[in-house]
């Protein structure tokens, strides 16, 4: 482990960023799916930033029980402050949280990266909410907004008067998806809104991050047995159906959907497509307004043959480096290796490695 974080530090020598710290982290059986999602947050800048900030505002309150966030705030708090530039951590504090407070993880099987995720950023987000609550009764204030649900297949709070809080995790990564249906009798347009923290995209073979979202905004008729229902016509009508994006977030989070259920089998198969994703992307035919361009910072790596088991390794750009995080090990790699994670062009392919979540920061819309 010495010798890794040694290695490293020659490799990056003088280059060797002010203040940065590049630790791995202990695996604690199967725990990979873990490890790789917190390297990708950590070196999610903006994120580590307000997550700190938070633990610094709240370190000293003797009071604030255990949870999930304290528990990330500590341990990014941990990194941060290592007086070493590499080395390894154990995140065994959260990972006992996470397990305690989720059964989904407390099994040592194969876990999925993208539902941890997704579990951590709502999780965050309901204890925010809750401390601003509890905060606000201290006050004597009146009670909380209607709270809107953070998942994508949850729909902005039509009408409502109060304001929902928005937390620094919203800040970041959520965006919002308007959903358009056209009738095709008499032309009204019905748009709903819904927000995301993540976009999940179906994937071809062959194809780039920009056709998949050409597909996941592309225009489906609804006709048979599936015609829309028409306020306006009052009747089942034939109808076109697009989804835009109608904000897009700081933070443009993409899953690959690279597991699909096959009927056949009765199982799920994972898709080892090679789907290209480009270190610099532009949102230009998803997206409301004009070109939105965002930068590759990381990737959750999926290694393995099938769903039910293998590996999870993280991709890292940190100050114009390229690192590689496999649990404890921490390497220096070239730009150009991170398209061998694009994944396989044959169907039968030695290459098991294939990206799963990108992480985007914007770069036109900081904000």
């Amino acid at each position: 482990m010495g010798a890794a974080g040694s290695k490293l530090e020659k490799a990056l020598g003088d280059q060797f960023p002010e203040g940065e710290r590049y630790f791995g982290f202990e695996n604690f059986g199967n725990t990979c799916y873990c490890n790789s999602v917190l390297q990708a947050l950590y070196f999610c800048v903006p994120f580590r930033e307000q997550l700190l900030e938070y633990y610094g505002n709240n370190k000293n309150i003797a009071d604030t029980e255990e949870n999930l966030l304290t528990c990330l705030a500590d341990l990014f708090s941990q990194i941060s402050s290592q007086k070493k530039k590499t080395g390894v951590i154990a995140p065994k504090r959260f990972v006992q949280r996470l397990r305690k407070q989720n059964e989904l993880f407390r099994s040592y099987m194969h876990q999925d990266a993208h539902e941890f995720l997704n579990f951590l950023l709502n999780e965050i987000v309901d204890i925010l909410e809750k401390e601003d609550q509890a905060a606000k009764n201290d006050e004597g204030t009146s009670p909380p907004s209607e709270k809107v649900a953070n998942g994508p297949k949850s729909g902005l709070a039509n009408g409502a008067k109060k304001e929902p809080l928005v937390t620094w995790v919203h800040k970041n990564f959520q965006g919002i998806l308007t959903n358009e249906t056209r009738c095709l009798q008499c032309e009204t347009v019905t748009a709903r809104d819904e927000t995301f923290f993540d976009l999940s995209l179906d994937i071809e073979q062959n194809s780039s991050i920009t056709s998949c979202l050409k597909n996941f905004s592309s225009t489906e008729t609804l006709n048979a047995e599936d015609k829309f229902f028409c306020d306006k016509c009052c009747s089942l009508q034939e109808a076109q159906k697009r989804m835009k994006i109608k904000k897009p977030p700081r933070i443009l989070v993409i899953h690959l959907k690279r597991f699909k259920y096959i009927e056949q089998l009765g199982r799920y198969k994972k898709l080892s497509y090679r789907v290209v994703f480009p270190l610099e992307l532009k949102l230009s035919d998803t997206v409301e307004e004009a070109d939105i361009e965002y930068s590759l910072f990381a990737v959750v790596v999926h290694v393995g043959s099938g769903p039910n088991h293998g590996h999870y390794v993280s991709l890292v750009k940190s100050h114009n480096h390229w690192l590689f995080f496999d649990d404890e090990n921490v390497e220096m790699i070239d730009e150009s290796a991170v398209q061998t994670f694009f994944g396989s062009s044959q169907e039968y392919s030695s290459n098991t490695d294939h990206g799963y979540i990108l992480f985007y920061e914007s770069i036109s819309n900081k904000n």
